[in-house]
């Protein structure tokens, strides 16, 4: 299970990310400054710390700093401080992400993952419902019992996993599986693969619980 480190001052969005993340498979611990944040660190390994600019002693920049000197940690700041220079600066601090308040707690967490996976420290166990994917042998189970899925319906599968609760346009599933697959994806290609997918996974495919359609925008999977 990953460990996520929040680095923020505020009990209040403490308290409201923690509980979220825990709903969402990750482990918390927090420090609401500097000082805290790097004797933390000194103890612990953490996969990812989430940080505020602002903090109870010192700030942002000053653990980002103290992070990357010392271990190869993901950093995603999460700040009201959202002008160009405070960006930049985040950024230049060498922080792999920068999220801007008030966020979207599902935006969020997808930009973890996506970070993590650029880490490699994907988990190679998936689960939504009772289909169960094991990234690491190529293998997804419905209930217990292996399906068989055709290579683009695998990769299909992995991006909605991988984009949990985000809404995915025609276009971008079409451009996440053209770079996956090396071959021309059309629109039509998209509805048969989905069907596919949908047949193979879903309770009643007409009406799917898993990968749900968004009249007139995409698809998402809750």
């Amino acid at each position: 299970m990953y460990q996520i480190l929040i680095v923020e001052d505020d009990i209040t969005i403490i308290n409201m990310l923690s509980d979220f993340l825990k709903k969402e498979g990750f482990q918390t611990e927090s420090a609401n400054g500097m000082s805290q944040a790097t004797e933390l660190l000194e103890r612990k390994d953490f996969d990812l710390v989430l940080i505020d600019i602002s903090l109870k002693d010192g700030n942002g920049y000053g653990v980002c700093g103290a992070v990357k000197a010392k271990k190869d940690i993901p950093v995603i700041f999460v700040s009201a401080s959202t002008d160009e220079y405070s960006v930049v600066t985040g950024l230049d601090m060498g922080a792999d992400d920068y999220i801007s308040k008030p966020f979207r707690p599902k935006e969020l967490v997808s930009r973890i993952k996506s970070v993590l996976r650029r880490y490699g420290k994907a988990q190679s166990i998936a689960e939504i419902g009772d289909i169960v994917i094991d990234v690491a042998k190529c293998t997804v189970k419905k209930a217990g019992s292996e399906i068989i899925l055709s290579a683009l319906e695998y990769k299909l599968l992995l991006i909605f996993i991988s984009n949990r609760g985000v809404l995915l346009t025609r276009n971008k599933l079409l451009s996440e599986l053209w770079d996956i697959a090396g071959d021309y994806v059309n629109d039509n290609t998209l509805t048969v693969y989905i069907k596919r997918l949908r047949e193979k996974i879903e309770d009643n495919p007409s009406e799917p619980k898993f990968v749900k359609t968004v009249r007139g925008m995409g698809y998402i999977m809750d």
